[in-house]
């Protein structure tokens, strides 16, 4: 990455910006600037609900050039979302530490470029999903990048305090490409995991928002944390986390699941729940800033649902009947 200075103007730039003068840029700088506009570490998370659901799907292991077609797909419509979303917000990104060394806010990247980069990924994510897949993987995928760009980013974002919690209904559609993938249907597993994701994505981000409350407040971005007092978030983080742990548990009897999905979910639930409560109960002591450990809650809500979604693939492999 460049470094901060100069900074383009807060509305985004001109689409005739250029890296600073006397920076001297290879094909390795332009790609990484390209690459960083898809926010990879975001892709990696939703391609961790994609996959396993497809073994869930199959009952089994699916043909390995359709997990690798749907993974690509996915991969493409999330990088278009993620693009966009970096077009739209590069106004917002300047004031906000976090993001401040974006592409888009240095100017190595214009925004004419970025956004006819992220309407090609687009473009490419359904034609690859609807020619290599099956059409409704395809429409759904360009239902999420709908869904992220324009519900989210454009509508909800900078309205609203409970903008991830409707907004986050993009980042529960890779569940439904993956079972669509295999089955060319839709089910209610898959609606069941779709709400894991659901439910899950509030106590997921939130934490994040509270860690970076002031970067939010300084962008004008109403997130909860900016808008509420730490025991309120705290209060929504746990009940968000219980109703996590609960829809889990009804994949159970819907799917059905055997032991090795029932106790990863119990063990790894009960701990999510854990976390939420003490940082419900720190919030209450008056803890502020990094010894509230909203991070921690943060790291471990991905490992959470890694585990979870493990057990998703690994139990059609390994099932063990529950006794009931």
């Amino acid at each position: 990455m460049t470094t901060l200075d100069p900074r383009p103007a807060p509305d985004g730039g001109t689409d005739t910006e250029a890296a600073p003068a006397g920076t001297s840029r290879g094909v390795r700088d332009v790609v990484g600037d390209y690459v960083a506009l898809t926010k990879p570490r975001i892709i990696e998370l939703l391609l961790v609900t994609t996959f396993p659901v497809m073994f869930l799907a199959e009952r089994g292991i699916p043909p390995i050039w359709l997990i690798v077609a749907t993974l690509v797909g996915g991969t493409l419509a999330a990088s278009s979302a993620n693009v966009l979303n970096c077009y739209l917000d590069r106004d917002i990104d300047a004031h906000m530490h976090r993001t401040s060394n974006r592409p888009l806010v240095t100017g190595t990247v214009t925004p004419r470029a970025a956004l006819i980069f992220g309407i090609v990924l687009g473009i490419a994510s359904v034609l690859w999903l609807g020619l290599l897949v099956n059409w409704l993987s395809a429409w759904l995928g360009l239902g999420a990048i709908l869904l992220y760009v324009v519900f989210y980013t454009a509508l909800l974002k900078r309205r609203t305090s409970q903008n991830i919690v409707w907004g986050g209904v993009a980042g529960c559609m890779p569940v439904l490409i993956g079972w669509s993938a295999v089955t060319d249907s839709l089910s209610w597993s898959a609606l069941v995991l779709f709400l894991v994701v659901f439910f899950w994505t509030p106590p997921h981000y939130w934490p994040l928002s509270m860690r970076f409350k002031e970067d939010y407040a300084a962008a004008g971005v109403p997130m909860l944390p900016v808008v509420a007092e730490d025991v309120t978030v705290g209060r929504q983080v746990v009940a968000y986390a219980w109703a996590t742990v609960a829809v889990s548990l009804v994949l159970v009897p819907v799917a059905p699941m055997g032991w090795v999905y029932t106790v990863v979910a119990v063990v790894s639930g009960a701990l999510f729940v854990v976390e939420s409560h003490r940082l419900l109960a720190r919030a209450r002591r008056g803890v502020t800033g990094k010894a509230l450990g909203a991070m921690r809650l943060f790291h471990y809500s991905i490992s959470y649902l890694t585990l979870l979604f493990l057990g998703v693939a690994v139990d059609p492999l390994l099932h063990l009947p529950l006794p009931f």
